[in-house]
């Protein structure tokens, strides 16, 4: 890698999964644990979520993505890849950090898998209830 390329590195966080992700100038290919994103994330809606935060920030195909993501489901994974893309983006430049956080993707989505309490069988429900 050339000195004068600028590199960008940003942590992303969905669900279980954390995504590391590089980021340097290029033709918008993006890599995901060493497979191209559409072999790695087969649906057409996480195809298309992974787009989102260039075309919002008005930058796409400007940048090579190299991500490296472990934990989670393929759901949660591509979420944290989004998360990381806007980071590293909001950090390369301070007006797409604000057209980011307007659009909601610098914020992390901190719902997670609630625990399964004792004495029950699952995290709410409950075993049936006998009177007699």
């Amino acid at each position: 890698m050339a000195k004068d390329t600028l590199t960008l590195a940003a942590t992303g966080r969905r669900k279980t999964s954390v995504a590391r992700v590089r980021m340097t100038e290029g033709s918008g290919t993006i890599t995901v644990n060493g497979l191209e994103s559409d072999k790695y994330f087969n649906t057409a809606l996480q195809q298309e979520l992974l787009k989102k935060p260039f075309e919002t920030a008005g930058v796409a195909g400007k940048h090579d993505i190299i991500a490296s993501v472990k934990g989670g489901g393929k759901a949660g994974q591509c979420g944290a890849v989004v998360h990381a893309v806007a980071r590293a983006l909001a950090a390369s430049d301070d007006e797409m950090k604000d057209v980011l956080k307007k659009a909601g993707f610098l914020t992390r989505d901190a719902r997670m898998k609630e625990r399964k309490k004792p004495g029950q069988p699952g995290a709410r429900k409950r075993f049936q209830f006998s009177k007699r």
